[in-house]
């Protein structure tokens, strides 16, 4: 796996390099499937401290999730071993949770087509209609996005876009954990709608998806505090 170091506004020492190498190697033995990993150090100068502390980010990349922490320190070695040990508890949920995974058996591609992809709830297209939009009897025809007017305003609102993934709201739980946020974004496979998860008091999680229903008479949103969701952590 590949180990990337970044800083900002700090130095990093082959001393510290070496430490960090050394440690992260048991995330490896946790994830051999993770692609790379970074490491970033961001040095926090407070001119009222005798010592500027730092804050050091970790995020491994792998094949379907981003397992991500972060933490602070009066030192870049403190704020390192804070950010390895949450690290290496994600790294281990991780690598449990693959392990129950494989033990399912997988329907190969072929079987699953002889049957219709009835298992994966999957209806094929029609080849009739695949082969005339190939050929082009069946035009194409791209819908043209008006343009944005520049607008100045003091608010700053950053957007991001990530492409959906239909998963239950335990696997949902679980993904927000690993990337170490307070809500994840997801598209609840039981409903096929757009639901977050987020962290409540102690080691009980909440669901907030919306309701057309409850739109129409004044509500705005559903709050969902499912039992099943509260026990995930356990």
């Amino acid at each position: 796996m590949d180990i990337t170091f970044g800083a900002k506004g700090a130095d990093i020492t082959d001393r510290f390099r070496a430490y960090a190498e050394e440690k992260l190697a048991k995330v490896t033995q946790l994830l051999p499937r993770a692609t790379a990993l970074d490491v970033k150090l961001t040095r926090h100068a407070d001119p009222h401290a005798a010592i500027a502390g730092g804050r050091v980010e970790i995020t491994v990349h792998g094949p379907g999730s981003i397992i991500r922490s972060e933490a602070d320190g009066p030192d870049k070695y403190m704020a390192f071993d804070s950010a390895f040990h949450r690290i290496m508890e994600r790294a281990r949920r991780a690598h449990d949770k693959r392990h129950d995974h494989s033990a399912r058996r997988r329907t190969p591609l072929r079987d699953a087509a002889v049957t219709g992809f009835e298992q994966v709830a999957v209806t094929p297209a029609d080849p009739a209609l695949v082969e005339a939009v190939a050929t082009g009897a069946i035009p194409v025809v791209a819908q043209e996005q008006p343009e944005a007017e520049n607008q100045w305003s003091p608010v700053v609102i950053r957007e991001k876009r990530f492409p959906g993934k239909r998963m239950s709201v335990r696997d949902a739980v679980d993904q927000m954990e690993l990337v170490g946020h307070p809500f994840y974004l997801f598209v609840d496979e039981a409903t096929d709608e757009c639901a977050v998860v987020y962290r409540r008091k102690g080691w009980s999680y909440g669901v907030i998806s919306l309701d057309d229903e409850a739109a129409e008479d004044g509500t705005e949103a559903r709050v969902v505090a499912d039992s099943e969701s509260e026990r995930a952590a356990s």
